[in-house]
């Protein structure tokens, strides 16, 4: 992301920030404990959990789909971080999908048919993701269109899109308790997180123990916090059991293949892959490590490889969590090793409810308080990326506009998303996605319109851009529109 000359300025900076290098042994328990740490800064849960409540399914159903997404998780970190990407990366169920998959349900028939059908496309769409990596095609579309200033603010929206939905659904709205305990609560994990940061800064050595474990610490706190204030409800973890088998392929479970529920999950992918992109920057970011060719496409086979094994298992598309490049950056561990005990970590908790449910015990405002921190410090990495960058009046729009674009959409009402076309409701559904094509494709036609600026006349120019954009999504408008230019000249 850096030029080789800013690179080599910041190269002690960064080595300072970094305690653990990616590459660095670190022990077992340390790498237990610190894995530990970056799984319960994840809220894996909430995604199979949501998808669950929005098709309707079971209690016996939503346990299972959840089991089944702690497993797809664990092996596709394991996958990603020590097989194909090999960068401390932890994925995640993404949230991208959940639209598609209960339109796919419900278009299906629902029931057993509808989830065979979600389940079968997200197969399909997973191998074409795992083809697009070997045959190198996104790492072409990355090198030609991902500039630093471009990277810069893609790494910059994915922070700054996290902010709201951490403010609003993990303490403002947050369910079990009211809005002035979640505040507090929230403050206690945020205030207690800086705290543990500030005494691993000035203390050196004798305080390192307290950066690296700064986030669970400041977890553990606000648990403490919410159980004196009463808002800690540990019921489910009692009436969990210890040991539980997953789902067995076309056992419990079939898939079913249908062509429109494929080429939906497909455009699906294509937006999965945008947003994750960003997550691969801050990442590489965070621990000044520039993303080679090799990486990017083996980091393309590893998602689809790790979405691959998730529908087999009866899961939804996993991706890369961006919370822990922040995670890296306040606790300066980024070795390899963490991730692939986290990885483990998330296996055994889909074989143990009652560990599964310990963790989705946490109450979502302390997580908030962690949650909030963290994107404001994937948000910063974006503005080191671009800070040696020469800002003129093209990459100041190029900057601007996908922050505008992404809080337009963070915020969008969902009654008014819900009434557009499917096809947009998935590209807008996701802000950084939407935001990364907007800020590649400003920094590709801006220029082209400046030099195109003494040939043609405004009018042309202002044909030519409506032609550019309207070809794409009113094809009629698009003939419309050069007709129209043809009877005037």
């Amino acid at each position: 992301m850096e030029t080789q000359h800013n690179k080599l300025a910041n190269d002690k900076m960064k080595t300072q920030q970094l305690t653990v290098l990616p590459d660095e042994k670190v022990s077992f328990g340390q790498s237990a404990l610190l894995g530990l740490q970056h799984v319960m800064a994840m809220d894996v849960y909430v995604v199979p959990f949501l998808i669950a409540m929005l098709i309707g399914f079971q209690s016996g159903q939503s346990s299972a789909l959840i089991q089944s997404t702690f497993i797809a998780v664990g092996i596709a970190t394991i996958i990603q971080t020590h097989f194909c990407m090999k960068l401390p990366i932890a994925q995640g169920p993404s949230y991208v999908p959940i639209g598609a998959i209960v339109g796919i349900y419900a278009a299906s028939g629902s029931g057993d048919l509808g989830w065979s059908t979600v389940l079968g496309a997200s197969l399909v769409g997973a191998i074409l993701v795992i083809i697009l990596g070997f045959t190198g095609v996104f790492n072409k579309i990355v090198k030609t269109f991902i500039p630093p200033i471009v990277g810069g603010t893609i790494i910059f929206v994915v922070g700054l899109s996290l902010m709201p939905v951490g403010l609003s659904d993990n303490i403002y709205n947050a369910a079990g308790a009211s809005i002035n305990q979640n505040i507090y609560l929230a403050l206690t994990s945020a205030i207690v997180l800086i705290l543990c940061v500030m005494l691993g800064s000035v203390f050196n050595k004798k305080g390192r123990v307290f950066r690296i474990a700064s986030v669970i610490i400041a977890l553990i706190v606000g648990c403490i916090a919410a159980n004196i204030m009463g808002v800690l409800n540990l019921s489910a973890v009692s009436q969990a059991k210890w040991f539980s088998m997953p789902q067995i392929p076309f056992a419990d479970f079939s898939f079913t293949f249908n062509f429109s529920a494929i080429i939906t999950m497909v455009i699906i992918y294509i937006v999965l892959m945008a947003e994750t992109t960003g997550t691969w920057f801050a990442v590489s970011n965070v621990i000044d490590k520039p993303l080679t060719d090799k990486q990017i496409n083996r980091g393309v086979i590893g998602e689809g490889i790790g979405c691959f094994i998730a529908s087999l298992l009866g899961s939804t598309p996993v991706t890369g969590y961006s919370t822990n490049a922040g995670v890296i950056s306040i606790t300066g561990i980024a070795s390899r090793r963490v991730f692939i005990a986290a990885g483990f970590w998330f296996i055994l908790f889909g074989f143990s409810g009652k560990l599964a449910a310990l963790i989705s015990a946490i109450p979502s405002a302390v997580i908030g308080g962690v949650f909030v921190i963290v994107c404001g410090i994937i948000a910063i990495s974006g503005l080191q990326v671009m800070k040696n960058e020469s800002i003129g009046e093209k990459e100041m729009y190029v900057i601007a506009v996908p922050v505008i674009l992404t809080l337009a959409l963070t915020l969008l009402p969902k009654d008014f998303l819900y009434s557009l076309p499917t096809t947009v409701q998935y590209l807008f559904g996701s802000p950084i996605a939407t935001a990364a094509i907007v800020a590649i494709l400003l920094n590709k036609v801006l220029p082209l319109l400046k030099s195109m600026r003494n040939l043609l006349s405004l009018r042309d120019c202002a044909f030519f851009l409506l032609g550019i954009f309207f070809r794409n999504f009113c094809p009629f408008f698009f003939h419309f529109v050069i007709l129209e230019q043809k009877s005037r000249d």
